[in-house]
């Protein structure tokens, strides 16, 4: 299986660090977030990969080469210019099967097998990791009607919402639906297929999942690490040696 990891942003929510170090390139216990990803990937069936890059792509290169080390083939594809997370798709060849699009930011206990199943049985163009998250309102919610009287009062409420994990799995004839260097982001390439009457599912997921993106959630990764490593890498999983 092949599979493209978004890999080109210049990660500002985790300035300073990712001012001189891309963010894929973060460590977490001993390897960056990107090995983990890459190495994740290979246990579920992924033997290529193509790497979208453009912050320090020169860093990203010099650290995963070609894949050898991980027993993968990697590819990169640069961006001359930024275009978001949908639009560097449309500069790689070769998807002509089934493939997967993950954030370079991503750790979680996901069991990309069976999202890839899960996918097929549902016969959808493409499917999107889904992970339920609460939100808490720290404040009292009031509800008003049209004139602003005072409908309903909650006090601090909490809701919860289906957030997309950054992991994705699409048809080939989804490139169809990205023109060629186009500024496009995922969401709205998801709505651009809806609008087209394509079928888009989701994969609900409960286990583990952290978006590295934030400064509090990369440390807080950092510490969780290790009790989540097995699930991630398998419990008898033969780590590369970590020289480039």
């Amino acid at each position: 299986m092949k599979a493209v990891v978004l890999a080109g942003g210049k990660g500002t929510r985790l300035a300073p660090y990712t001012k001189i170090l891309p963010k894929p390139l973060m460590p977490i216990g001993d390897m960056p977030i990107l090995e983990i990803l890459l190495l994740q990937m290979k246990r579920y069936g992924v033997d290529e990969v193509v790497i979208t890059v453009g912050h320090l792509a020169e860093l990203m290169r010099a650290f995963f080469q070609d894949g050898h080390r991980l027993g993968l083939k990697i590819d990169y594809s640069f961006e001359d210019q930024p275009l978001g997370t949908a639009g560097p798709i449309s500069l790689i060849s070769g998807l002509d099967e089934t493939f997967m699009v993950c954030n370079g930011d991503v750790l979680t206990t996901l069991n990309m097998k069976e999202l890839m199943d899960y996918h097929k049985e549902k016969g959808a163009i493409a499917t999107i990791a889904a992970h339920e998250r609460k939100v808490k309102i720290d404040f009292g919610v009031i509800e008003t009607n049209s004139d602003y009287e005072i409908s309903g009062y909650i006090e601090k409420p909490s809701y919860d919402f289906y957030v997309s994990m950054g992991v994705y799995i699409f048809e080939p004839r989804v490139l169809s639906y990205i023109k060629y260097n186009e500024y496009l982001d995922l969401p709205n390439l998801i709505i651009r297929l809806m609008e087209a009457g394509e079928k888009v599912a989701s994969f609900p997921y409960s286990g583990y999942w952290m978006d590295l993106g934030r400064i509090d959630d990369y440390e807080q990764a950092i510490v969780e690490f290790e009790k989540v490593k097995p699930q991630i890498l398998g419990e008898d999983s033969q780590l590369p040696n970590n020289e480039p």
